[in-house]
């Protein structure tokens, strides 16, 4: 990447034929419709991509579809996130292999027992950067139990070639970043916000330049980081405020089913199936859903018609 990435960089569900099989054609046109709504970069196999119940074959089969079929149009940024820092190095590997733009890192964990220590944590992210040259995201989201202080963060910004960019869900994010922005200074490259912008307005005003979201409605939370960035705070409260309720239920009511169940009404995939254990969502929370989205006329419920 010749420049900085900055603004919406969504996850990309991973959609599943009604009978739990991996559907490579409707990943296309989940990449497609992303592209049509002007996103600045595109990521895979995140959580919200179902990451956990993906086999290694099928993460593999997903990097190189997704990869090909982009084919340069935006940036891919490629989840490698693993206990294993040697399966970490091996995927990380393999996602520039195929052309990934930038990978993204949780910390290493297994249950809230088994987290290693702070020095086990920056090892293992600079074993992956000494092994790739594109940049790393690290993912400090709640999900992994570990905690990663900003003293942390800001040794590996400095010390660990290729750790630049930084997703921040954690509770009090905007602090966070405030105080990981203010200490690391210019080795902080991207700031981003996440956890589907339910904090943006706050992670912006701390010095966000970015926010990763789900595949629900970045066409919509896009603007909300364009116009900040480019100084026009009150038009960005406005479009904020416009998206928050639906951001509000995804992000309290539905999670990762929400974008899948919008664009199965859209015509964008043919099933909106998730993997066991998880379940789909009532219909009850379906009906609100669409409701919010329909109102919002959002490309992912028109796309495919």
């Amino acid at each position: 990447m010749q420049h900085p990435l900055t603004g919406i960089l969504p996850v990309a569900p991973t959609p599943f034929h009604a009978d739990g099989r991996i559907d490579e054609e409707g990943m296309r046109r989940v990449l497609d419709c992303l592209i049509d709504q002007g996103v600045d970069a595109i990521c895979i196999l995140a959580n919200y991509s179902e990451q956990f119940v993906l086999s290694d074959d099928e993460r593999a089969t997903l990097t190189r579809v997704s990869l090909e079929h982009v084919a340069g149009r935006v940036p891919v940024i490629v989840t490698t996130s693993h206990f294993s820092t040697q399966i970490a190095v091996v995927r990380a590997v393999e996602a520039q292999s195929m052309g990934a733009s930038m990978i993204m890192m949780m910390p290493p964990y297994h249950g809230v027992g088994l987290v290693p220590s702070e020095a086990g944590l920056f090892e293992h992210f600079q074993a992956v950067s000494d092994a790739i040259s594109i940049p790393i995201m690290v993912q400090d989201a709640p999900l992994s139990g570990v905690t990663l202080s900003v003293s942390l963060l800001v040794k590996m910004a400095r010390e660990i070639e290729n750790v630049s960019y930084f997703k921040m869900e954690t509770p009090f994010a905007a602090d966070k970043l405030a105080a990981l922005i203010e200490a690391g200074g210019a080795d902080i490259i991207g700031p981003f916000d996440g956890e589907e912008a339910v904090t943006l307005l706050a992670d912006l005003d701390a010095g966000a330049t970015g926010t990763m979201t789900s595949a629900l409605q970045p066409e919509l939370i896009r603007p909300i980081v364009t116009r900040y960035l480019s100084g026009d705070h009150v038009a960005a409260l406005e479009q904020w405020k416009l998206c928050l309720p639906l951001i509000n239920h995804e992000n309290r009511q539905c999670g990762l089913r929400a974008a899948k169940t919008v664009m199965m009404a859209g015509g964008v995939i043919g099933s909106d199936h998730v993997r066991h254990p998880l379940k789909p969502i009532s219909q009850r929370t379906k009906v609100r859903l669409l409701q919010l989205a329909t109102e919002l006329d959002l490309i992912a419920m028109r796309w495919g018609k």
